[in-house]
């Protein structure tokens, strides 16, 4: 069946401004509020047809988006599963919107519902040729996790309570004319129970820390500021909810003697005068620590900053598809302090290149 115009859901006209929008969801919301309509599914399904609606025409984009382009622009944006992902999507709107009588369906499910735990992120650092070539790794772990002495409860032998002043229920009523308001109970924070006499091991926060450590298996080829994430790994969830996910994040020293672009590695080859003039073979250092050095032959007359590039001796790609190259620049030398026979025979050699000049 086609959605119907969610101005038609809510009997309001395209031109209505938010405060009149809002009043039209409430007189409808309390109406087919299924805590008022228990066992009747057509209520349950009109109340997910309006809230639906103001979901929508609320948001200023989406309400655009819906009077170009109809349902087909949102593409099931504005849709709910079932009432729990409503009561998900609005928060605490229904906590104020309905009284006593109407807010227990959202508030004591999402109190008592499991929750993921926190994603953890956590540096490491590695050297250039641990990144390169992949290597095994501990890091620590810290995290806040439930009180084992009190199972979370922050009560000594998690013996709890209900809570006196909103009599278990989690929330307070305050009276608003029209509306029985109902808000979060201040005393208990909306859980219903307190501790009948505090945990001394956590004193009452009902939560401790863990120190634990994570082996981390580091991919060759990685590069700096990338992630790895390591599935729940992370901060365990609440009332049997997952745990989190660990990221590890990638930080990798300086080397002495090469720079890391991409999967390139770039190595400055130093010469002097004479051998930037007449070339021949000089040997360069390679990253693998088992490698041997490999040979390159150096041009006659190369000039500062070329390029001379030694294919497949770089950086191992991630996805193991080879490796990036050995690129040298090339750096010549002057000397700054030269021996008394030095300038005479750079003198002749200047006076050689004048003459044949």
């Amino acid at each position: 069946m086609s959605k119907r115009d969610y101005y038609e859901v809510l009997g309001v006209d395209r031109s209505v401004g938010a405060t009149e929008l809002k009043k039209a969801y409430r007189k409808l919301a309390l109406e087919f509020h299924p805590d008022r309509n228990p066992d009747d599914p057509a209520s349950e399904e009109r109340f997910k047809e309006v809230s639906e609606a103001y979901s929508v025409l609320s948001d200023g984009e989406k309400r655009q988006v819906y009077a170009r382009y109809g349902h087909a622009g949102l593409q099931g944006g504005g849709g709910f599963g079932n009432v729990e992902d409503i009561f998900s999507h609005f928060g605490d709107i229904f906590g104020d919107l309905f009284g006593m009588g109407f807010g227990g369906m959202g508030g004591r499910r999402r109190r008592d519902a499991p929750v993921r735990g926190s994603d953890l992120r956590v540096p490491v650092r590695l050297t250039l040729e641990e990144a390169a070539f992949g290597c095994q790794k501990e890091v620590d772990v810290a995290y806040p996790a439930p009180c084992n002495a009190c199972q979370g409860t922050g009560a000594e032998g998690a013996e709890l309570i209900v809570c006196s002043a909103c009599q278990g229920a989690g929330q307070v009523a305050i009276n608003r004319g029209a509306f029985m308001l109902s808000s979060t109970c201040p005393t208990c924070r909306g859980r219903g129970q307190m501790p009948k006499a505090l945990c001394g091991e956590c004193e009452g926060s009902g939560e401790e820390a863990v120190d634990r450590t994570v082996k981390v298996s580091i991919p060759g080829g990685i590069d700096e500021g990338q992630n790895l994430r390591l599935a729940n790994q992370g901060q365990p969830g609440l009332r049997g909810g997952p745990p989190g996910h660990l990221f590890v994040a990638i930080d990798i020293e300086p080397h002495a003697h090469f720079k890391r672009e991409g999967f390139d590695l770039i190595y400055d080859l130093r010469l002097s005068f004479p051998q930037a003039a007449l070339g021949g073979e000089m040997e360069v250092p390679t990253l693998a620590p088992d490698d041997d050095p490999v040979t390159v032959k150096v041009p006659a007359g190369v000039q500062p900053g070329d390029h001379l590039v030694v294919r497949g001796e770089g950086v191992p790609r991630l996805d193991g598809r080879g490796r990036g190259d050995l690129v040298t620049v090339i750096q010549i030398d002057v000397p700054q302090k030269l021996s008394q026979k030095a300038r005479q025979l750079l003198a002749e050699l200047q006076s050689t290149f004048e003459q044949e000049a």
